[in-house]
């Protein structure tokens, strides 16, 4: 009886400490971002798993721009190799990474190559969105699927013409650095709300106040807030604000996903007293083939006549009652009535056009 006790006042006592949240896990600084870099080059070494350069032109032309600037006139000449392919690059360039770090990339097959297990990148320069080259990419690759396959039958696991190319770009060019507005630091929520705003600057200010003897935040809306920097920097003052803790201010808010009949209900969900039934109708149409066989001489036909048979059956369903004042009451409530996930949603649709459902309905 003493542990229980124990263990109740332990979960009553951190339950606040439970709530509350870093601010660098619900904030982010206005800038700090991933660069986008794309290029196009030629995976070579495949195990005649490549492109048909008669389906691929302009694998066939690569080729051969490749080859004539390493001085191979290739030109008049009909290529039959099948162990090279065309290919996109794609990587994220993380923020604040300097020259000579070396990236992540991922290789995705542009023609018909089957497989780009074994093959090898060559020289690919990647570029941003304003054009310019960012990193340089060359490696092996390592794909995770494979395709093999005969005559008559085919073995396919995960996808064999994507593969990547762990630390196969090395930076040529730093990516833009984030500016402030009037040199202030911006950090915005990842979830806007008004409240969780105010209460992420007051918190801060009451943190420098103590510290730095000035207020450094301020609200601009329910996504921004404007930070002045200390002597210390931005960095450092990221990292020492970054771990203050708050309670969130989460919308009231029932998001539903008919594909996958999932249902998520938020905190502050309330329903107003309703009352409200469920049944449904379900209407079964069989089909029973059966031979109509003519008489011996009669020069009739045999023919093929089918048997409808229709039933229809409702079940039967009593009037209830439903409130929730709380998350914990509606889920109760739900779970009481026995209904199958398609059936609350139907509920729940239901509930917020009689305007009942104190929350936003939001149907993906």
């Amino acid at each position: 009886m003493r542990r229980l006790l124990a263990l109740a006042l332990l979960v009553l006592m951190s339950a606040p400490a439970l709530a509350s949240v870093r601010l660098k896990d619900i904030t982010f600084p206005r800038g700090v971002r991933e660069y986008q870099l794309l290029g196009y080059g030629l995976v070579v070494g495949l195990q005649g798993t490549g492109d048909t350069l008669r389906n691929a032109p302009f694998t066939e032309q690569s080729v051969s721009s490749m080859l004539d600037r390493l001085g191979v006139n290739v030109r008049n000449s009909a290529l039959r190799t099948r162990n090279l392919a065309a290919v996109m690059v794609t990587a994220a360039l993380p923020p604040f990474v300097g020259w000579g770090s070396t990236i992540d990339i991922t290789v995705s097959a542009m023609g018909d190559a089957t497989s780009l297990m074994g093959g090898t990148l060559l020289l690919t320069s990647l570029t941003g969105i304003d054009g310019n080259v960012y990193a340089i990419a060359q490696g092996p690759i390592a794909v995770s699927g494979f395709a093999v396959g005969g005559q008559n039958e085919t073995l396919t696991h995960g996808v064999a013409t994507v593969g990547r190319v762990p630390n196969g770009a090395t930076i040529e060019r730093e990516a833009p650095r984030p500016t402030g507005e009037n040199g202030a630091l911006m950090l915005e929520l990842r979830n806007p709300d008004f409240q969780t705003a105010v209460q992420i600057v007051d918190t801060i200010n009451r943190y420098s106040q103590a510290k730095y003897h000035q207020r450094i935040a301020r609200e601009r809306d329910n996504r921004t807030i404007a930070l002045t920097t200390t002597r210390g920097g931005a960095t450092r003052l990221l990292a020492e604000i970054g771990e203050l803790r708050i309670e969130p201010s989460t919308p009231a808010r029932v998001v539903i996903d008919e594909r996958t009949g999932t249902v998520v209900i938020g905190q502050d969900v309330k329903i107003s007293p309703v009352a409200l039934t469920h049944g449904g109708l379900t209407v079964r149409i069989n089909e029973t083939p059966e031979v109509s066989q003519p008489a011996p001489f009669s020069n009739g036909k045999t023919t093929v006549t089918s048997q409808t048979r229709i039933t229809a059956t409702e079940e039967v369903g009593g009037v209830a009652t439903l409130e929730g004042p709380t998350l914990r009451t509606l889920v109760r409530g739900l779970n009481q009535i026995g209904l199958k996930p398609t059936g609350i949603i139907s509920i729940l649709q239901a509930i917020k056009t009689a305007g009942a459902l104190q929350a936003d309905l939001i149907i993906q």
